[in-house]
Order: structure tokens, then C-alpha cells, then sequence
């Protein structure tokens, strides 16, 4: 059961310049700690306060065109424009205000700062989102051409009730309700309008409070937790989506996360510890053969340690594996919550679990939109790797084996925006001895 993030919505809500007590009530209960990263964020704020001059020159534009031609004051000193907003933008370094300007001044003049400053909120997105058409929300094509500005000024002030909160975008109105409701409605009706389809829901889908509560609910009930997980049988990437959008109060009453890894999975555990608070003992299972591996039975051994001799009276296990049914059922004692990938797991395990009163849930269930930092990492760290032989590889093909060989789903846009963003940007460096080296920019 999952249930629909508002991240980017909260995103667009907030450089589109939504007030900040709507902010707060649409936003807040689930975003509070990204609206303060916003709020901090000078690159996102002067597009916030370029927007709201936007929306206030074209709703006010007749009356704020009169005032700049017969009062002779600027816009700052006009009640409907914040001016504490223009004076910071001022401060940055960012000239608002233009002496002797009519409204068409200005509405050109801010149109273009908006267009200059935009991409320096790409990086607030996510690089399995396309940039182009958050991007194209914003700029306002010809936006030195009377004719468009008076276009668009009449599309907006007839289709008012359509535009998010009243606040101007680039875009054809049509009734949507609340276009920045949720993540799902925004990404559906942000593809459709252009001619596009985005069909990866586990990037906006989360858990419901039900699944969360019963986790933190097993957490509280236990004397000491340990997260215990068979690398082989489960998804690094999901386990973190799933620890990303746990309550960080409830993790860390987790005594410690036990890897079992196997030398056939990914990179990608050697990192999860560097990117969260819980501790994390990473156990490398050998193989006798390279036909068998002992990863079941190093857990299983590892589980009844733990319970034996470290007094651990909980474990929260991640395995799809149905072998583990014999540990659980020979440790009646202890208390186990699983968590699975659903089509990885079969029906017999499943009701196995049922039949016990054994409560398991799906990593899938978990939003996978808002780990771009842990992959990232993971995937720099692979193209590091591969620069002393970089000549030898073409720079597209480079970009998809990285994905594969550190086993990260994506789409072709995500991984086209890594090549761009990561291999095309590869740097030639040389130092004060004249030794070159390259360098990936991170």
C-alpha cells in the first residue's frame, strides 16, 4: 500500500512564490524540513522572488503600469511588490529595479533574470525528472516580444482559477484541480502537456503511516533491534529509500544494520553506512566455490549470535529468500519483521508468515525518488574507477554500464542526465609539476 510524496511539488509550490502559510498547511506536515533547505537556499529563493514579482506586475499590471508613469516611484515602493524581497535580490547582486521604466520594462526585465537564474535550481530536481520540462514552467518563450507578453497576459488573467495558487507558469491552462497537489498528479499532467509518459511510480509512490507505524511499533516493543539483510536477496538502493523515509527518531533506537554480502553484489553496500546515522557491521561471506554461496548460512548463524549471546530479543530481516522460514521457525523465542521485494517472494513464504502472526512488508513500498545522493556516489565512484582507461570507452555506452554494473533501474533520461552531468563535464587537470590527471565533477 503506497501512497503519493508531495517533494516536488513542495518544490515548484515554493519557486513559483505560493505564500509561505499555504506552504506550510498543502506541505508542511511532509516537507517541513525541505521547505527550510528551500528557505536556506539562495539559488532557489531569487527564483521565489523573481516569481512573485512576475505574478504581481501581471496581475496588478495596469495599475502598477499607471503608478511607474505618473507617480514617478519604482516597484519597489508599490504595495502589491514585497519589498524586502527586491531588497535582497538587490543585495545579491541582482538589479530589480530600473529607473523610469514602464510595466512592459519590467515584465521583460524580470522575465529575462528568470530565464538567466533558472537552471541554478536544476540541481534541486531530481535526475530522474526531466529538467526541460520543470524548466519550461518558468521561461516565458519571446519574452522580448510586446505581442507574447500581452498573449500570455490575457491567457492568464482569463484562466486565473487554473494557474497553481493563482501564480503565473508557462503553460496551456485547462482544470486540473490543484495542479501541485501531489507528486503522481503533477509528474502525469507534467508529461502529458508534453507529449510524454512517465510510468516509474515507486519514484513518487510511498509507504502508508499504517506500514510505518507498524514498523516503529515492532521498534518500540523490542529490548534491542538489529536490522539483519542478505545482501544477495535484497536491493541496496530500495533498503535505503525504505531507511530515508523511516522516521530518523524511530531508526535510531535500532542497535546496529548486519550486512552479509556476497563478492557477486553491488558496490553499492560498501556505502550505505556513509549515509546513515545507524552503525553498520558489513560481513564479506567467502566462497568455498564460486558455485555456492554461504550467505544463508552466515546469516543464520550470524541471527542466533546475536540472540544467544548479544541479547538481541528483535531483527528486522530483509531477504526474499523462503529458506529463511527455517530460522524463523526454530527461533520461536525471538521476534522477526520481514521485509521482502514482493515478486521476488513467494506465496508459500508469504502465508507461512500469516499463519504465524509474523508481520512483513515490501521495500517496494518504498518512495525511491529522493535517493539521488546515494546513487550518485555509488555511480561517481564506478566512472573513478574507469578514467585511466576513459579513451577506450564511448561516453553514452560508458553511462549505461555504470547503471548496470552497479545495478541501478533507471530510464534513459536518468541516465542520459548522468552522462551529461558527470562524463561529458570530465576534466583535464594538470598540477604544479605538470603531472595531468582527470577529474570528475561531484
Amino acid at each position: 500500500m503506497r501512497t503519493d510524496t508531495k517533494e516536488i511539488v513542495c518544490r515548484v509550490a515554493y519557486l513559483i512564490g505560493v505564500k509561505k502559510p499555504t506552504l506550510e498547511s498543502g506541505y508542511g506536515d511532509e516537507c517541513s524540513e525541505l521547505l527550510e533547505q528551500l528557505a536556506a537556499d539562495r539559488e532557489a529563493t531569487v527564483i521565489r522572488y523573481l516569481c512573485k514579482i512576475r505574478t504581481a506586475l501581471m496581475l496588478k499590471f495596469k495599475r502598477t503600469d499607471y503608478i511607474l508613469k505618473y507617480d514617478y516611484i519604482n516597484i519597489d515602493k508599490i504595495e502589491w511588490f514585497d519589498s524586502d524581497n527586491i531588497e535582497q535580490l538587490e543585495k545579491w547582486g541582482i538589479q530589480v529595479i530600473l529607473p523610469n521604466k514602464l510595466a512592459v520594462d519590467y515584465t521583460t526585465h524580470i522575465n529575462r533574470l528568470i530565464a538567466e537564474h533558472i537552471n541554478d535550481c536544476r540541481k534541486l530536481f531530481p535526475d530522474w525528472l526531466n529538467w526541460e520540462y520543470i524548466k519550461d514552467l518558468f521561461i516565458l518563450p519571446k519574452f522580448t516580444n510586446e505581442e507574447n507578453q500581452k498573449f500570455e497576459f490575457e491567457k492568464y488573467m482569463e484562466n486565473l482559477p487554473y494557474y497553481p495558487y493563482q501564480h503565473y507558469i508557462h503553460w496551456k491552462p485547462k482544470d486540473y484541480g490543484n495542479l501541485l497537489y501531489k507528486d503522481g498528479k503533477f509528474i502525469e499532467i507534467l508529461y502529458k502537456i508534453n507529449g510524454d509518459y512517465f510510468g516509474d511510480k515507486s519514484k513518487y509512490k510511498n509507504a502508508v503511516n499504517d506500514i510505518k507505524n507498524n514498523i516503529y511499533d515492532f521498534i518500540r516493543s523490542s529490548y534491542k533491534t538489529v536490522i539483519v539483510v542478505d545482501c544477495e536477496n535484497s536491493d541496496v538502493y530500495k533498503l535505503y529509500g525504505m531507511l530515508k523515509n523511516l522516521n530518523g527518531d524511530e531508526l535510531e533506537k535500532i542497535d546496529k544494520i548486519v550486512l552479509y554480502d556476497d563478492v557477486h553484489t553491488t558496490d553499492g553496500w560498501d556505502y550505505l553506512e556513509h549515509f546513515i546515522s545507524i552503525p553498520v557491521e558489513h560481513i564479506e561471506v567467502e566462497r568455498i566455490t564460486d558455485y555456492k554461496s554461504l550467505v544463508d548460512i552466515k546469516v543464520s548463524t550470524g541471527v542466533c549470535r546475536e540472540f544467544y549471546r548479544n541479547d538481541v530479543s528483535s531483527f528486522i530481516l530483509l531477504s526474499s529468500d523462503s529458506d529463511y522460514w527455517g530460522l524463523i521457525s526454530s527461533l520461536p523465542e525471538a521476534e522477526f519483521l520481514v521485509v521482502v521485494e514482493w515478486e521476488k517472494c513467494g506465496q508459500a513464504i508469504k502465508r507461512a508468515m500469516e499463519t504465524s502472526e509474523i508481520y512483513y512488508c515490501s521495500l517496494d513500498d518504498f518512495c525511491s525518488g529522493n535517493i539521488e545522493e546515494f546513487k550518485r556516489a555509488v555511480l561517481i565512484s564506478a566512472l573513478k574507477e574507469r578514467l585511466p582507461d576513459l579513451l577506450t570507452y564511448n561516453g553514452k555506452g560508458l553511462a549505461r554500464m555504470l547503471f548496470e554494473q552497479s545495478r541501478i533501474e533507471a530510464s534513459d533520461t536518468e541516465i542520459m542526465n548522468f552522462y551529461q552531468k558527470y562524463i561529458r563535464t570530465i576534466m583535464l587537470k594538470v598540477d604544479l609539476e605538470g603531472n595531468f590527471s582527470l577529474e570528475v565533477k561531484s
